[in-house]
């Protein structure tokens, strides 16, 4: 890299995570999720303002090919596995046996009705001209379904947190269900991203070593191998919690021990397997998360604190900051698309929701707050978009529907929740708010670790 590169890298670095982080804590001043404030930093410095403002400067800060685009990729792909090693670290004991049935029903219907819906809408319109250069029909409809039918677990426990309900059923059951969702959704990513990968035929991976074709012997394999590497983890996860009536449930989990060191090279070595595989890296880091979660103290451990403050301060609001600067709200904002899509996946997966809670047996008003809650699309649905756009599944239109989708649902979620909470108990039922923990460390807020 010439000098030249490097003084254009090391600056772009520099106004990228000063703008995320500027943003951001804005946004949280105003207890709006701080996520959406790192977006809109690398919105302001893309194509939709500064690109605007001074094309010149954009265009020499910002470069399509050469060290400086390559060096943002990287950072981007690595911000996405840290922040998803992060949401599956978290997946620690939320499920209740007494929310059993409701957090079963709800997860049920409201991602499957939702899902479905969403793929039938993709095959009842012309929906060729949204493809991306992959061309996959197959790929495009599973990206968007899973766009549709996702809960963001980063968002939506910032809200709650924030509003003190983070201890109660309320909390239990969002994020139970969202737990469920985010991992059945992100094997389905990881086949649609597999199979538009295998169409580019570039002779890599296991799938070719095996001479998987296109089509459906491409999404059979990609299945496969998402299922049989998630049942793996799920293995080797078990093995690392506590087993019995009569095990020592304070004693420190395997990766307890780990140092830092030790985490990363695991992350990043089962994130590459996954490349090699053909699943998505994100898909190995949140694996690698989840087998964190199942030991008992791992999720608290020194190593693990330090690689959550470590990506926090830099990969992930990068990563956030990134997915704005791709943004371009000038070239690419299709007003009919954005809000079609935005009402259709709001009012499917609420009615959705909603009718699973009443089956589960919940009040109006709680099954009401339930499914604005598990509209927040938040982290979660941007990491598919982005990971869908680079992957070139989806057009640049869809990739910015997707995103604002992403960030309405959200925004709407937080402001009715608080109205929610200030009129009673968002269940409905006569359970009190309990105070908000001291220590939010334990929880994925929208990439970067906190503490009230």
């Amino acid at each position: 890299m010439d000098q030249e590169s490097l003084f254009r890298v090391l600056v772009l670095f520099a106004l990228l995570l000063g703008a995320a982080h500027a943003m951001g804590r804005l946004f949280a001043r105003f207890r709006l999720p701080s996520v959406i404030g790192e977006i809109v930093g690398g919105l302001l410095l893309g194509p939709t303002l500064l690109g605007v403002v001074a094309p010149g400067a954009q265009s020499w800060l910002f470069q399509s090919s050469g060290p400086a685009a390559d060096a943002l990729q990287l950072a981007s792909q690595l911000g996405s596995i840290l922040l998803m090693f992060m949401a599956g670290s978290e997946m620690r004991s939320v499920f209740c046996r007494r929310d059993a049935r409701a957090v079963t029903v709800i997860a049920v219907v409201g991602m499957v009705l939702p899902f479905l819906l969403a793929g039938l809408l993709v095959q009842a319109v012309d929906a060729a001209p949204f493809y991306g250069p992959a061309r996959d029909a197959t790929a495009f409809t599973l990206v968007v379904a899973c766009s549709v039918a996702v809960t963001s677990i980063p968002v939506i426990s910032r809200i709650m947190l924030d509003l003190g309900i983070i201890r109660t059923a309320f909390a239990r059951i969002v994020l139970s269900v969202a737990v469920l969702e985010d991992v059945v959704l992100n094997v389905l990513i990881s086949v649609a991203l597999g199979m538009a990968d295998q169409g580019k035929a570039d002779g890599f991976g296991a799938a070719a070593l095996l001479g998987v074709g296109a089509g459906g012997e491409s999404a059979a394999y990609h299945a496969v191998a998402s299922v049989c590497f998630l049942g793996l983890v799920a293995l080797v996860g078990r093995g690392l919690g506590p087993r019995g009536a009569a095990a020592d449930r304070t004693r420190p989990g395997v990766l307890s021990s780990a140092g830092v060191s030790v985490l990363l090279v695991l992350v990043l070595a089962v994130a590459g397997l996954c490349v090699f595989l053909g699943i998505a890296p994100v898909f190995g880091a949140f694996a690698v998360g989840l087998c964190v979660s199942f030991g008992r103290g791992d999720q608290d451990s020194p190593a693990v604190r330090t690689v959550r403050g470590f990506a926090s301060g830099f990969f992930i609001p990068m990563y956030f900051a990134i997915v704005g600067l791709k943004l371009d709200l000038v070239a690419h904002f299709a007003p009919v698309l954005v809000v079609g899509f935005l009402v259709f996946a709001c009012a499917v997966k609420a009615l959705s929701v909603y009718g699973g809670a009443r089956l589960a047996g919940h009040a109006r008003s709680g099954s009401v707050n339930l499914a604005v809650a598990m509209n927040a699309r938040g982290g979660p649905g941007i990491v598919m978009a982005t990971l869908a756009y680079d992957a070139q599944i989806v057009s640049p239109e869809v990739f910015t529907a997707l995103i604002l989708n992403a960030v309405v649902t959200s925004l709407l979620a937080g402001i009715w929740l608080e109205r929610a909470v200030a009129l009673g108990d968002p269940l409905g039922s006569d359970e009190r708010p309990a105070p908000a923990p001291t220590d939010t460390a334990d929880l994925v807020t929208s990439g970067r670790e906190r503490r009230r």
